[in-house]
């Protein structure tokens, strides 16, 4: 059987998790405890009302729906890997979606980010590299200093690996998820993420709270 990236680059992935009405276990679980703790790592960063946030791999918005009741109207925007994915978000995980213009829900598998706006003010990745190889991080991070100019704030999740020999054997990490350096659910070095942070014009480190399933967050910003 080949291997994919990831379980969510399987053909029909999406398609047959949503036909079973699965879009909330399908994003990791523990839909109304990491949703809570999503915007408050966003309003601890400074998020208000007229600021406009990008929530990049949205899945079935379980951060949008926190998010979109809290900022002024079409101040959210989504992007994931499955548009389908965010729809059935939309239709059944929103108070009012009045206030989210459906075209701010952009499919993107490739950190493209097409159609966003440049006035983009912060932007959380809460466990998407940590499903990815580490290459995708350093394309997603030159493309978010190159198409936002505004950004004040970047969050993004990983696992971390102690010291370089034991990246190279599968980790049991603090919450028992078993990561790995080559296959999913990935692992990386905080040198390795220190340097790709600095190399595409963000400063930014690791911060001391561990997050659900032992995810360390880093924080960033445009570098002065």
């Amino acid at each position: 059987m080949a291997q994919h990236i990831s379980p969510y680059h399987a053909p029909d992935f999406y398609r047959d998790a949503l036909a079973k009405g699965r879009h909330r276990d399908i994003v990791g679980g523990r839909w109304e405890e990491t949703g809570k703790i999503q915007m408050q790592l966003l309003l601890d960063a400074g998020l208000q009302p007229q600021h406009r946030l990008l929530d990049i791999g949205a899945g079935a918005l379980r951060l949008g729906c926190k998010a979109v009741p809290y900022l002024d109207p079409g101040h959210y925007w989504a992007t994931d890997l499955s548009a389908a994915l965010m729809r059935q978000g939309y239709k059944t995980e929103l108070a009012d979606p009045a206030r989210l213009p459906a075209d701010n829900l952009i499919e993107d598998g490739n950190f493209d980010f097409p159609g966003l706006p440049a006035s983009i003010t912060h932007a959380l990745a809460f466990a998407v590299f940590t499903h990815l190889p580490i290459n995708h991080l350093r394309r997603a991070l030159t493309q978010i200093h190159l198409r936002f100019p505004m950004l004040e704030v970047l969050l993004f999740t990983v696992f971390l690996a102690p010291d370089a020999a034991t990246a190279l054997t599968p980790l049991r990490q603090p919450d028992g998820v078993v990561t790995h350096d080559t296959r999913a659910p990935y692992h990386m070095l905080a040198e390795d993420v220190v340097h790709l942070l600095r190399s595409t014009g963000f400063a930014g480190e690791a911060q001391p709270q561990r997050l659900p399933r032992g995810q360390v967050l880093f924080r960033a910003s445009r570098a002065a």
